[in-house]
């Protein structure tokens, strides 16, 4: 999960020279854009999204005062309704602009999401809201105001986003219908060791003595530091696709990153996590959770696939999916084998098979 702050920080040098993009402001936004799926805006305000249009701004009580969060539905059905947790932190929905090219044909409601402090929610210059507990209290306020329920929610979290899914299982569980964590693994003491026993072994010692050195120095917005990640690293672990030909939605999420919400969290570092949440570890609680849950990984991961198909034996009612040809955001380089098999879970939870 911490190697994707890099990735945003070349990105965001690479999107340096174009024309920004603005920043929503509060209150109506035009229409023009906007789709007969989402039909609720006007409650709590809306925000026009550059990809997805029109949306809903939803209001959310913090310590430290009332923000609005951007949410967006797409499509309707009564019983399969699934909220996206974004990673990061800091990330923003659009790395699952994809979605749309499945959940609406297999009749799937779902709900794109920006976190406080996102893109496209308000960010608030408040260090103190960015805590794992607070973000739980937020989805739950999100979840009331969309009026998701044990009949129909199915709460998807991939990276960061897998943790704060965790977290809120593990206190609001009994609101869930289902449970979806996508390429994160339960411990982040554990993921450090996976980056440093495997990933980074794996990667030509010069490069790597050349990376360490760089960040010795605290130089991570040297061209260099990020030239060598992402032709040693992400286009093997993160997405699996030549630079080039990675999508547009995930240029555009990298380069909305708040780094104001992410470094505290996060770390800079893309050898070793720090920050908040550098010690958190949900391994024992794991058999707590009850409700069916899918466990997605993926082989070139940079999160453990061993460590995650364990997670599934760990929850009382759980599935392992693995995407055999993807990296950290498999929905994009093993498209079919994670559709097939998220679509297939939500099914068999909502028959009652699972």
């Amino acid at each position: 999960m911490r190697h994707v702050i890099l990735l945003i920080f070349a990105l965001t040098a690479l999107f340096a020279c174009a024309p920004p993009t603005p920043k929503p402001t509060t209150g109506p936004e035009s229409k023009t854009a906007s789709t007969a799926s989402e039909t609720d805006g006007a409650a709590a305000g809306e925000r026009e999204i550059p990809g997805v249009g029109e949306g809903r701004l939803i209001p959310i009580t913090t310590p430290k005062g009332n923000f609005n969060v951007w949410t967006k539905r797409v499509g309707d059905n009564p019983s399969i309704k699934v909220l996206l947790l974004h990673g990061g932190p800091g990330w923003t929905h659009e790395v699952y602009e994809i979605f749309e090219q499945h959940f609406p044909d297999a009749g799937i409601e779902f709900y794109y999401y920006d976190q406080l402090g996102s893109h496209f929610s308000d960010q608030p210059d408040e260090p103190a809201l960015w805590q794992t507990a607070r973000f739980v209290e937020e989805v739950e306020q999100v979840r009331v105001a969309l009026g998701l329920g044990p009949d129909n929610f199915y709460l998807f979290g991939q990276s960061w986003g897998g943790i704060l899914a965790m977290e809120y299982a593990l206190k609001y569980q009994d609101n869930l219908k289902g449970l979806i964590i996508s390429n994160m693994m339960a411990s982040i003491p554990a993921y450090n060791a996976y980056a440093n026993n495997v990933l980074m072994a794996d990667m030509d010692p010069a490069v790597l003595a050349e990376l360490k050195a760089l960040e010795a120095a605290e130089d991570y917005d040297n061209p260099r530091y990020m030239g060598l990640l992402m032709a040693n690293h992400y286009i093997h672990h993160v997405l699996r696709k030549p630079e080039a030909q990675w999508p547009d939605a995930v240029n555009r999420a990298g380069a909305h990153m708040n780094p104001a919400v992410y470094v505290p969290m996060q770390g800079p570092s893309e050898l070793g996590a720090s920050g908040i949440l550098e010690d958190w570890d949900r391994t024992a609680d794991l058999p707590r959770i009850h409700v069916p849950t899918l466990i997605i990984g993926a082989t070139y991961d940079t999160m453990d696939p061993a460590h995650m198909q364990w997670m599934a034996g760990q929850v009382q009612n759980g599935r392992f999916l693995l995407c055999p040809n993807g990296a950290h955001l498999s929905q994009w380089d093993d498209e079919e084998i994670f559709f097939e098999g998220l679509i297939g879970f939500i099914e068999d939870v909502d028959s009652g098979s699972l």
